[in-house]
């Protein structure tokens, strides 16, 4: 079993703000406890809508600095949590947000939805070969809701899990190495109906189940992490994305002014790699030896 501090855990995300909702207590208690945690994000969300008219000229079709605005709220929400090394693929700007999917922006030149995979999983392995993580979570192939970019996030994640434990495969980015679990970000049906039916209770619009990433069946969670010693922390890197990101108490809603559980507990499928001897796991270093 690894000690604390020999744990590496890799975070792959498409825009800020992913990760404090889908792993904002992971983060936190990793980071407590010693482990070195890396988040990796994919875009700036140049794409997205902004909460609140004070913000609207950052949007896209007026100044177009939404993105570098959110490099500042990431900033912001990793100091919540703990983190001190969080990247953005190829360097801040490199992928531009796709947009939803159907939209003329998933066209666009330079957008991440069509980045060319092994370019862009290139500028991953060299992460990978350098922090060297024994764990990596992203989403499932349908980006966990259909976003091209959480859609594309899977895609460079998993091809970079492949590539970098390729010595042959540009060994310029430094050796070779082999993530020992996978996991993909979870939402258990059964957690997320009981979280909307509260919401309803509080708030007049709430999210519909189809709109919220990797809502799967109770029975395909392999991994649930006790998130209640951090769930300060989450809400605070929730906060922290303001112009994304209205949190109030135990729900948060998005630009759509849908509300939906902010769910402290965190669950994930193990896709790749030897689970743990409990199930569901509750450490998703369980199994991993020392390296």
């Amino acid at each position: 079993m690894t000690a604390a501090a020999d744990r590496r855990l890799l975070l792959v995300h498409a825009h800020p703000d992913d990760e404090s909702i889908g792993n904002g207590a992971t983060m936190a208690r990793y980071a407590a406890e010693g482990a070195q945690v890396t988040l990796v994000t994919c875009t700036l969300g140049e794409g997205g809508e902004v909460i609140g008219p004070e913000l609207a000229e950052l949007t896209a079709d007026r100044t177009d600095t939404l993105g570098e605005y959110r490099i500042g709220e990431l900033t912001a929400a990793m100091r919540e949590v703990g983190v001190t090394d969080f990247r953005f693929l190829g360097g801040p700007g490199r992928y531009r947000d796709s947009g939803m999917m159907g939209v003329p922006d998933n066209d666009r030149p330079g957008c991440f939805w069509q980045a060319e995979q092994d370019e862009a999983a290139g500028h991953l392995v060299a992460v990978i070969r350098e922090v060297r993580p024994q764990v990596l979570v992203t989403y499932d192939e349908n980006g966990g809701y259909g976003h091209p970019d959480h859609i594309q996030a899977h895609r460079i994640a998993m091809r970079a899990f492949e590539l970098a434990a390729d010595p042959s495969w540009r060994p310029e980015l430094g050796p070779a190495w082999r993530i020992v679990k996978v996991y993909w970000n979870r939402m258990p049906r059964s957690v997320l109906l009981a979280g909307l039916t509260a919401a309803a209770d509080r708030h007049p619009l709430v999210a519909a189940p189809e709109d919220v990433p990797g809502v799967v069946a109770d029975e395909l969670v392999d991994a649930v992490l006790d998130g209640a010693k951090y769930a300060d922390r989450k809400a605070a890197a929730m906060r922290a994305h303001a112009t994304q990101i209205t949190v109030d108490g135990g729900f948060f809603a998005l630009s759509n002014d849908r509300w939906q559980p902010l769910v402290v507990d965190e669950y994930y499928q193990l896709v790749h790699g030897a689970p743990g001897p409990d199930r569901p796991e509750t450490d998703l270093f369980a199994g991993v030896e020392a390296s």
